[in-house]
């Protein structure tokens, strides 16, 4: 059986995975995919604390990043939960094609890139409070 510290640094490293995914799909000009994966990077980090933090070492079947954390003592500021919120978009499983196609219409490479810049100051803040 796994400790609590090996189901974190599980999915520590699968954020990291991801992280590298991103790149890779924003350099392909593959936008909207890369921000999904941008929403999965802080999702898994979201899950790590998720698990530090309670008893289980089994999170809630939710994409939704405030929720996450809701059952954390982890204070977000304000700026930071509200760019959570909007990450929130992002998480694509299960949306409909009119909702695809009407987000990839603001998916260029500039909207892209400052999500991208926007959510590693974001995985840098989490993981820094993550020791």
């Amino acid at each position: 059986m796994k400790t609590k510290d090996e189901h974190i640094n599980f999915w520590i490293e699968q954020a990291n995975d991801d992280w590298n995914a991103v790149d890779t799909l924003f350099k392909g000009r593959n936008f909207l995919q890369s921000l999904f994966f941008a929403h999965q990077v802080i999702e898994k980090i979201c899950i790590a604390f998720w698990i530090k933090f309670n008893q289980g070492n089994i999170p809630p079947k939710t994409h939704d990043l405030d929720l996450l954390l809701s059952s954390t003592p982890l204070e977000i500021p304000e700026e930071k939960s509200e760019f959570m919120i909007s990450l929130n978009k992002f998480q694509l499983e299960d949306r409909h094609p009119d909702y695809l196609i009407q987000i990839q219409k603001i998916c260029n490479e500039q909207y892209t890139k400052k999500i991208i810049e926007t959510t590693g100051q974001l995985r840098s803040w989490f993981l820094a409070k993550l020791p």
